[in-house]
């Protein structure tokens, strides 16, 4: 906690002058701060019944856990709710994470999550107030669902290195075709509702967040192209503000791209889930995305490749790309392999 003397009764003048930077006196480096991005993690089906039989509720990300624990900020989509009611659930398309595989989370050291995705009600409303207290009793912030319309929209923020950084989450659907009603306490993709809660995050009093970014869970699953929907939602959110968007849904990576002062990753695919019947959904990846101090200063991808529900590291050299100055035209990278 900092701690300011005022001393007004005695007399001293302080004067501030000017600091000229010369070689002798160079600039100071600013504060770089590192955030790792993860796609889809999914806790149920296969891959909780691979930890139970490891007696390892961590196991699906113990391989990874270096990587995450490095970051100033890890953050993953959470694919599968949370809940302490009913069986445990070994197959089928409605997830359910088991409360003690939560210590994968917090072996990689996650830091955020978001759980605005179509897998959000899988476990009905009491699955989506236990998900949301379950990660705050541990620690774990949550972007895209609250107990309230105004929360879900609100975002979290997370301050490292003296830099707010902000977090808002989006899901193309909630219902996974189990619900005909709305849960207003997931936040859907809006791009109008999306520009006010940016530029309500940037502007928060003392809640200020000095950097955004935007989780979108949407596209065509198992395409290796992003669709119109994401590339006008992500642009429209690099436009509004943000300065990172992470998308993921369609379990398969697809192209990145600079635009505008920001960058946009359409799908980082899975990183860890029991999708095997194709070559790739068994492949992932990591934005590694630096900031110096609130600059986005360069990204690069991390190749993953999911063995047996688990992620890893792939021996390829990963794609980088520097960010320079602001660009009104997009250049795009690919996040295939």
């Amino acid at each position: 906690m900092r701690i300011t003397r005022l001393f007004p009764l005695l007399g001293i003048l302080v004067v501030f002058l000017p600091v000229v930077r010369t070689a002798e006196h160079p600039a100071p480096d600013p504060v770089v701060t590192h955030l790792v991005l993860g796609g889809d993690v999914m806790l149920s089906r296969h891959v909780a019944r691979v930890a139970r039989e490891k007696k390892d509720p961590a196991f699906p990300l113990r391989d990874l856990a270096p990587v995450l624990q490095a970051a100033d900020i890890a953050f993953v989509n959470l694919e599968s709710p949370f809940s302490d009611r009913g069986a445990v659930v070994e197959r089928g398309m409605i997830f359910k994470a088991e409360p003690e595989m939560i210590a994968a989370l917090e072996l990689a050291g996650v830091d955020v999550v978001s759980t605005a995705n179509n897998h959000a009600r899988d476990q009905g409303s009491h699955g989506v107030e236990f998900t949301l207290d379950w990660l705050q009793r541990h620690q774990i912030a949550v972007a895209g669902t609250g107990n309230s319309a105004e929360a879900a929209h609100a975002g979290v923020v997370i301050e490292r290195n003296g830099i707010k950084f902000g977090f808002l989450a989006y899901t193309y659907d909630q219902s996974n075709g189990n619900h005909s009603d709305t849960d207003d306490r997931v936040a859907v993709m809006d791009i109008v509702r999306m520009r006010q809660d940016v530029a309500q995050l940037s502007s928060n009093g003392a809640a200020r967040a000095d950097v955004i970014i935007v989780s979108m869970h949407a596209g065509v699953e198992y395409s290796p192209k992003s669709n119109a929907q994401q590339v006008a939602f992500a642009r429209a959110a690099i436009d509004a503000g943000a300065s990172v968007v992470v998308g993921h849904h369609p379990h398969v990576t697809q192209p990145w791209e600079r635009y505008g002062q920001g960058v946009i990753f359409y799908s980082l695919g899975n990183l860890v889930f029991d999708q095997f019947q194709r070559v790739e959904t068994q492949h992932g990846a990591l934005a590694d995305v630096v900031f110096e101090g609130p600059r986005l200063a360069r990204a690069s991808l991390l190749p993953v490749d999911i063995v047996g529900t688990a992620p890893r590291l792939a021996a390829v050299k990963p794609v980088s790309k520097p960010i320079a100055g602001s660009s009104n035209a997009s250049s795009a990278g690919s996040g295939e392999k």
